[in-house]
């Protein structure tokens, strides 16, 4: 993943020489695993992965205190220029960011407006308390213990976090108008949809009540008979 490849590199670079360890509890105290969805256990296999490419090399060992001997690294030549290439390439590209409720708004039909309605006001309210959590971390950012430019990853995903809630009262209203179709519509949709691609539709059968199973063999026989 070039996140985590990045994020490694660059920890590396600061900090180098420095042990993985060093490495994995600096990233995870910068909340990577919350906004850049870097697993812990990835920084170790990007560590290893980056020194197998040769973009990073073994510097040595070292051991503190009754710990385990720990790996030193640091950037080789060619790691420096993989590092400068992933951040500008970063800079540049414009990624939408994954978000979890876009698979759930495909499907917003398969419940009630009620309900609908009901988890945008708990959204409205979880991104609200996110928002004031992150107000107030950003004011423990005192430098030169954290670099001032911190501030700028708060500011960031409260801008993001913050989009979500005119659109949700938007969408409120929209739900109060009687817009969109709930559940005990949705099967109209789909068959509209349908109709839009050109696909032929699944014809629903009507119920004529028990189904007949075959008939008697002895029946049978009587009529053939006949």
């Amino acid at each position: 993943m070039s996140s985590t490849r990045l994020l490694v590199l660059g920890a590396v670079r600061i900090f180098q020489p420095v042990h993985g360890y060093d490495v994995r509890r600096e990233l995870l105290s910068w909340k990577v695993d919350l906004w850049a969805n870097v697993a812990p256990g990835s920084i170790y296999n990007a560590l290893k992965t980056l020194t197998k490419e040769r973009f990073l090399k073994v510097v040595g060992t070292g051991q503190i205190g009754g710990r385990p001997e720990r790996t030193q690294y640091s950037l080789t030549p060619d790691g420096e220029k993989e590092y400068q290439t992933l951040l500008r390439d970063t800079w540049w590209r414009v990624i939408p960011p994954v978000d979890q409720l876009m698979p759930a708004l495909c499907f917003m039909p398969s419940l009630s407006r009620q309900e609908v309605a009901a988890a945008l006001e708990h959204r409205i309210g979880q991104v609200e308390g996110a928002l004031k959590h992150i107000a107030f971390a950003r004011l423990e950012i005192r430098p030169p213990e954290t670099p001032e430019h911190v501030k700028e990853l708060y500011d960031l995903q409260a801008a993001r976090l913050a989009a979500e809630i005119p659109w949700a009262r938007t969408l409120l209203e929209r739900l109060a108008r009687g817009e969109y179709e709930d559940r005990k519509t949705a099967g109209r949709l789909i068959k509209a949809g349908r109709r839009a691609r050109g696909q032929p539709e699944v014809a629903e059968k009507p119920s004529t009540g028990p189904a007949r199973g075959p008939a008697p063999q002895g029946r049978r026989a009587s009529k053939k008979s006949s």
